[in-house]
C-alpha cells in the first residue's frame, strides 16, 4: 500500500508539471517558415516545446518564439553510417534528458533515426512524410535501403502524416506501414493567409515569371532554363526570375547555364532569399516545374498572394489550384509542354491573368489555411498523449490492485 500511495503522489506531482513535446527536423529555416504556427500553438496549449535542428541562421528566431533549442549536427543528404549512427545516439540522449510526452518528426533522417530512438525509449511519436525525396523516387539499392530504414523508424509511430495520397500509397506498397499504423493526409504545411495577403496585380509591360527551387535536376531546372530561352526568343518582353540555392554536387553543371542566360537578359538569378513576397508582388505568375512534391509550399504561398501558378501536373502540385481557372498545368520533365503552358498564359489579357490570381487566392483560402493544419496536429497529438497517459494509469491501477491482494 505504501508503494501505491508513493506512486500516486508522484503521478499527482507529475500531473502539475508542464509536459514537453520534442520536434525533430533537418532544417531550421523550413521549421520556422512553415511550422512556426505549430510550435506556437503547442506552447499555447501548455506544452514546453523543445526543437532539435541544425543551425543555419534561424535557430535564434525559433528561440524567440519561446522554444528550447538543441543544435543538431546532421548531414541532410547522403548516407554515412558513422555520422547517422551519431545522430541516432544524439536523439537517444536527448530523449533521456527531456523525457518528452511525445515527439514530432519531420523529413527523412529525423523520421527514421528519431523514430528508432523513440521506439527504444518507449516515447510516443508522430511522423511527417513531407515528400518522398529524390532517392525514393528512383529504383535502386539506395531506395531499398531507405525503405528498410523507414519500416524500422515508422513501425511504432502513433500516426504518420502524409501530404498527398500518392506518397501514402507508395509507402503502403513498399511495406513501410504496418496494418495497425494510423495515417492521416493533411494539406501539406498549409499557408499563413495573414502573412501572405493578396497583392494588387502588376500592370507593367515586362512579364515576370518567378521560380523558387533548389537548383537541382529533380526540381525541373533543366526544363525551366530551356523553356525560358525559347520563350524569350519569341517574347522578348518576358523575364524569368530564379530564386534558390545551388546543390553543391551539381553546381558545376548548372551555374554556367544560368550565368549564360543571365548575361543575355533572359534569366535573373537571386540565389537563396527569404523575402519571397516582394518577388511575388512584381511577378505575373509563378512557374514550378518540379518532378515530385509532398505539397508545394511555393505554390500555396504564390496562390495566397493572388498570383496564377504554372506547375507540373503531379501530386503535390495539382491539388493546390484548378487547371484553367487559377493556374495551368504542364507535363513534368517536358520543356515543350512547359513552353506551351507559358505561351497559353501569355495569350491571356491582363484582366484575365488578374482574375486567375483572384481565383488562386480563393482556392487556397478554402483548402490550405494553415490554421486547419495546426488543428489537425493538435487533435492527433492530444489523442496520442491522452491514450498513452490512460494506458500508464491502467497499469498503475493493476499494480495497486495486486498490492491490495
Amino acid at each position: 500500500m505504501k508503494l501505491w500511495f508513493a506512486d500516486k503522489k508522484l503521478q499527482q506531482k507529475r500531473g502539475r508539471m508542464k509536459q514537453s513535446v520534442l520536434v525533430l527536423g533537418n532544417s531550421d529555416s523550413g521549421l520556422y517558415d512553415f511550422r512556426k504556427e505549430v510550435l506556437t500553438a503547442l506552447m499555447q496549449e501548455g506544452y514546453e516545446v523543445h526543437v532539435s535542428v541544425p543551425d543555419t541562421g534561424y535557430l535564434e528566431k525559433i528561440k524567440k518564439l519561446g522554444c528550447i533549442c538543441h543544435e543538431t549536427v546532421m548531414e541532410r543528404r547522403g548516407m554515412n553510417p558513422l555520422k547517422d549512427g551519431k545522430l541516432l545516439l544524439f536523439y537517444r540522449k536527448l530523449l533521456k534528458t527531456i523525457h518528452p510526452a511525445a515527439v514530432l518528426t519531420y523529413t527523412i533522417k529525423p523520421n527514421i533515426y528519431g523514430g528508432v530512438a523513440c521506439r527504444f525509449a518507449k516515447v510516443p511519436y508522430l511522423v511527417n512524410i513531407t515528400g518522398l525525396g529524390t532517392t525514393l523516387e528512383h529504383d535502386g539499392p539506395l531506395q531499398k535501403l531507405i525503405v528498410l530504414l523507414y519500416r524500422t523508424g515508422m513501425s511504432g509511430a502513433g500516426c504518420v502524416f502524409f501530404q498527398n495520397e500518392q506518397n501514402l500509397a507508395f509507402m503502403r506498397q513498399k511495406g513501410c506501414l504496418k496494418k495497425r499504423t494510423k495515417t492521416r493526409v493533411i494539406s501539406g504545411s498549409g499557408v499563413n493567409l495573414e502573412e501572405h495577403p493578396p497583392m494588387p496585380y502588376p500592370k507593367e509591360d515586362t512579364v515576370r515569371f518567378v521560380s523558387v527551387m533548389r537548383i537541382m535536376k529533380d526540381k525541373g531546372i533543366e526544363e525551366l532554363l530551356e523553356a525560358a530561352r525559347r520563350i524569350h526568343e519569341k517574347h522578348p518582353e518576358t523575364v524569368f526570375e530564379l530564386l534558390g540555392a545551388y546543390e553543391e554536387e551539381t553546381r558545376a553543371r548548372y551555374e554556367p547555364m544560368i550565368e549564360d542566360l543571365q548575361s543575355k537578359g533572359i534569366v535573373r538569378y537571386y540565389g537563396y532569399r527569404d523575402d519571397m513576397p516582394e518577388f511575388y508582388r512584381h511577378c505575373q505568375a509563378v512557374i514550378h516545374p518540379s518532378y515530385h512534391e509532398g505539397m508545394s509550399n511555393v505554390l500555396q504561398e504564390a496562390a495566397a498572394t493572388a498570383r496564377p501558378v504554372i506547375a507540373s501536373d503531379i501530386n503535390g502540385c495539382r491539388e493546390i489550384f484548378e487547371n484553367g481557372v487559377s493556374g495551368l498545368t504542364f507535363l513534368p520533365q517536358n520543356a515543350d509542354s512547359l513552353m506551351e503552358a507559358v505561351e497559353k498564359f501569355l495569350l491571356l489579357t491582363p484582366e484575365e491573368r488578374a482574375e486567375m490570381g483572384r481565383q488562386a487566392r480563393d482556392y487556397v483560402e478554402a483548402h490550405f489555411d494553415r490554421r486547419q493544419v495546426v488543428t489537425e496536429y493538435l487533435e492527433t497529438l492530444g489523442s496520442l498523449i491522452g491514450a498513452t497517459s490512460r494506458h500508464r494509469y491502467d497499469r498503475w491501477q493493476l499494480c495497486a490492485h495486486a498490492l491490495r491482494r
